[in-house]
């Protein structure tokens, strides 16, 4: 029998095997899992619309699939997909930092085939994301787990609201760090509204 690999690229050597490399190929198999613990890689996935491979690399360190920081960078001008292969099961912390060369694209990650569950960083979310691949074979699914960093909605200096589940901002209500603006109405409902020094009050 000959050596088989992981899904991340661990080789799995059988008794007798890799006589005088035994050592060479354990020490790989160490860095591979230090690397899968906590390595960073960064990944361009500049171009316009299409799709970035990511894959393992049977026995030998560097690949993607095999790290668990990654940013994916790169100027983008249409929507990008990047894939991992079938049967992957980990997770990853991965950023998008990309740049948008033009319009406003998507980036989406999934497995290589099959229908499983796909995560897509909207148009300008450039923020951290941590995914759990599933590991699922034929369909193996990729879902956000919700813990990774939450992208501010609207302008600098307008204030953050709930908008069903997601953040936004309005440039009705903003805050300078000393003043605070608000347009439209403001109602005040089963109390008062108080003013502590200086008010200017229109309309009423």
């Amino acid at each position: 029998m000959t050596s088989t690999y992981t899904p991340l690229g661990v080789e799995k050597m059988v008794t007798g095997e890799n006589a005088g490399t035994w050592g060479t190929k354990t020490n790989t198999n160490l860095q591979l899992i230090e690397q899968i613990s906590g390595g960073y890689l960064g990944v361009s996935i500049a171009g316009g619309a299409g799709t970035t491979t990511l894959s393992k690399s049977d026995g030998a360190t560097g690949s993607a699939v095999a790290t668990r920081v990654i940013q994916l960078t790169g100027s983008i001008t249409g929507n990008r997909i990047v894939t991992m292969p079938v049967l992957t099961e980990n997770f990853y912390i991965i950023k998008n930092a990309t740049t948008d060369g033009a319009g406003t694209p998507t980036v989406q990650l999934k497995a290589a085939t099959g229908s499983g569950a796909t995560v897509t960083w909207a148009a300008s979310d450039k923020s951290w994301k941590i995914v759990y691949f599933d590991g699922v074979a034929t369909n193996t699914g990729v879902y956000d787990t919700g813990a990774g960093a939450s992208v501010p909605g609207g302008a600098t200096t307008q204030v953050q609201y709930n908008n069903s589940g997601a953040f936004a901002g309005s440039a009705n209500l903003v805050f300078d760090g000393t003043n605070v603006t608000a347009a439209g109405i403001v109602t005040a409902q089963g109390g008062q509204l108080t003013t502590i020094g200086k008010a200017l009050v229109m309309g009423f």
